[in-house]
C-alpha cells in the first residue's frame, strides 16, 4: 500500500510539472502593436527554455474591460497579471504614480536620468504590495488636444475636458488645475468628441492617433502636462508559484522585451508628434507669463496630491532632487 501510494504521489507530480504553468495576461493593446509582437516574442521564449513548464496567454484589445475591471479579474483569478497604466495601480500601490505628477518633467532627457534612479525603488514597492513587474514601458508626454487654440489655465478650464474613468489620481491633477472634468472610458472619448460632449483631452500624440482622436481636434497646446506610462505586471501568488529557476527566466525575458518597447515607444511617440502636424494640428507654444502660471498650478497640484495620500512625499522630494541635480548640471 505504501509503495502504491508514493508511485501515484510522483505520478501526479510528474503529470504537474508536464502540464506547468499558464500565465493569462489582459492588455488594451491590439493585436499587431509593438507590446503584443514583443509580448508573443518573449512568452514564445519562456516556453523554450523552461521547457514550456511557462506558457503564456494574452487578451489582447481590452476584452477583458478596462484596468478596473482587470484588477478585479486579477483579484479572483480569472487573469494573473496585465499591462497596466500606472494610474490603473495607484490603488494598489500610490507611489507607481510618482512619474504621473502633473509637469513633474520638462524634457525626456529629464525622465530617463530620474528614471535611472528610481525605476527599481517603485519596482521593488509594487512587488511589496504584491505585483511583479518586469519594468516601466513609456507613452510619451501628454500635451492638452482641443478643438479651440489654447494657451492659458483659463483657456482650459473653460474647456470640456476628459478624464480616464475609474482613474482618481488625472481627476485630482485636473482638480487641482481648477478644471471640473468629464470622466469617461478610453471606448467613449470618440464618440464624446464626435458630439461635443466632450472638447479637449490630455493625451500622448501616439495615443491620439492610435485611437483616432486626432480626427475630431485641431489644436495641440505644446507643453508636456504628464508623463505617461505602463507596466507589464504579475499577481505575485501566481508568480511565486513557479521554480525559483522559471521566475528567474521570466524576470530576465520579460524585462528585456518591456526595455524594447520602451525605447521603441520613445522613436513611436517623436514621430506620432510630427505626424499630427502633417494631419493638420497646429502646435502653440505657451507665451512665458502662461507657462509660469501653469508650473505655480502645478506646483500647488502637487502639494495637494502628497497631502491626500497619493504619492508619498518622501519619494517626491527624492525625484526632485534628482530633478534639481540634473537641471543645476546643465546652467
Amino acid at each position: 500500500m505504501t509503495i502504491f501510494r508514493t508511485l501515484l504521489l510522483l505520478g501526479l507530480l510528474v503529470n504537474g510539472i508536464a502540464q506547468g504553468t499558464t500565465l493569462k495576461i489582459a492588455t488594451l493593446s491590439p493585436e499587431g502593436s509593438v507590446w503584443m509582437t514583443l509580448l508573443r516574442e518573449g512568452a514564445k521564449q519562456i516556453e523554450s527554455e523552461t521547457a514550456e513548464r511557462v506558457k503564456f496567454k494574452f487578451y489582447p484589445g481590452g476584452v477583458m474591460g478596462d484596468d478596473k475591471a482587470v484588477l478585479r479579474k486579477i483579484r479572483v483569478g480569472q487573469l494573473h497579471g496585465a499591462v497596466i497604466t500606472a494610474g490603473g495601480l495607484v490603488q494598489k500601490y500610490n507611489d507607481i504614480g510618482l512619474y504621473n505628477m502633473p509637469m513633474a518633467f520638462r524634457s525626456l532627457e529629464e525622465v530617463d536620468y530620474v528614471r535611472e534612479r528610481m525605476d527599481p525603488v517603485l519596482m521593488d514597492g509594487l512587488e511589496n504590495k504584491g505585483f511583479v513587474s518586469f519594468g516601466i514601458a513609456e507613452v510619451g508626454f501628454a500635451y492638452a488636444m482641443s478643438k479651440a487654440a489654447l494657451s492659458s489655465v483659463d483657456d482650459v478650464q473653460a474647456q470640456k475636458v476628459w478624464v480616464p474613468d475609474n482613474d482618481p489620481g488625472s481627476a485630482r491633477a485636473l482638480a487641482a488645475f481648477e478644471i471640473a472634468p468629464i470622466p469617461l472610458s478610453i471606448a467613449d472619448v470618440l464618440g464624446g468628441l464626435q458630439t461635443g460632449l466632450i472638447n479637449s483631452v490630455a493625451v500622448p500624440p501616439v495615443g491620439a492617433i492610435i485611437l483616432q482622436w486626432h480626427t475630431q481636434l485641431e489644436h495641440v497646446l505644446d507643453l508636456p502636462l504628464l508623463y505617461i506610462y505602463g507596466l507589464l505586471t504579475v499577481n505575485k501568488r501566481q508568480f511565486e508559484r513557479l521554480s525559483v529557476q522559471d521566475q528567474e527566466v521570466v524576470r530576465r525575458v520579460m524585462g528585456e522585451q518591456v526595455a524594447q518597447v520602451n525605447a521603441r515607444s520613445r522613436r513611436d511617440h517623436e514621430q506620432a508628434s510630427e505626424a499630427l502636424v502633417r494631419q493638420g494640428l497646429i502646435w502653440h507654444a505657451a507665451p512665458e507669463q502662461h507657462v509660469n502660471e501653469w508650473r505655480s498650478y502645478a506646483s500647488a497640484a502637487a502639494q495637494r496630491l502628497i497631502d491626500e495620500g497619493f504619492v508619498s512625499q518622501e519619494l517626491y522630494q527624492t525625484m526632485l532632487q534628482h530633478l534639481g541635480d540634473y537641471r543645476a548640471a546643465l546652467d
